[in-house]
């Protein structure tokens, strides 16, 4: 049974997954991580009716993203994995962001704010059979993404209003936005990578 812990951005999401289904998950914008994650942590515990020495792995989200958010939630990782003597699977954010778009042919960018009006923009895409990043994350502007993206591409996470409206006027047809709640990232994800993962190198 895996925790999944994803707190690296303002959205957080927790899940309990025991490999074969999701027990249980929570996802909401966060306002004080130091003050909300542990509670909900329990709570997710609760509605999953098991506790933490039930737990055989813990998942946590390794960023990009806020310094608050990804100090609390690697943290609390650490100190589960460390106490309960269990192993622990890091993944990047934009992975798991793109993870339910995976199935598609088209690429998929995910699209993280960075501050200061500039993003950090991964692009993944399936190849000779594999779903897989293609090229490394990078720190773009808004204008800076529009002039690299030279074919139709599914934009995904952190994609505002303000940002979409710039997308469609910059790209028109090459740029298809997934809705905001495909945009969320859910730790249902996380923990489903992560136990595939540890299957994989048990």
């Amino acid at each position: 049974m895996i925790l999944a812990l994803d707190t690296s951005t303002d959205s957080s999401s927790l899940a309990v997954h025991d490999g074969e289904r999701l027990l249980a998950e929570l996802t909401w914008q966060t306002r004080e991580s130091t003050q909300q994650v542990l509670p909900m942590v329990q709570h997710c515990f609760g509605l999953a009716h098991c506790q933490p020495a039930d737990l055989t792995g813990i998942a946590v989200a390794l960023g990009p993203g806020s310094f608050n958010g990804l100090r609390v939630g690697l943290s609390l990782a650490k100190g589960l994995a460390y106490a309960l003597h269990l192993p622990i699977v890091g993944l990047p954010t934009p992975d798991v962001a793109a993870y339910p778009f995976s199935s598609l042919v088209l690429p998929v960018c995910t699209v993280i704010k960075a501050g200061r009006d500039r993003f950090v923009s991964t692009t993944f895409q399936t190849r000779y059979g594999r779903w897989q990043r293609i090229g490394e994350m990078h720190n773009v502007s808004l204008d800076e993404l529009c002039q690299e993206t030279d074919r139709t591409t599914v934009f995904c996470g952190e994609v505002d209003t303000a940002t979409a409206a710039v997308l469609h006027e910059r790209l028109g047809q090459r740029a298809l936005l997934a809705s905001p709640a495909l945009s969320s990232r859910r730790a249902g994800y996380l923990a489903e990578m992560a136990w595939k993962r540890l299957q994989e190198d048990p």
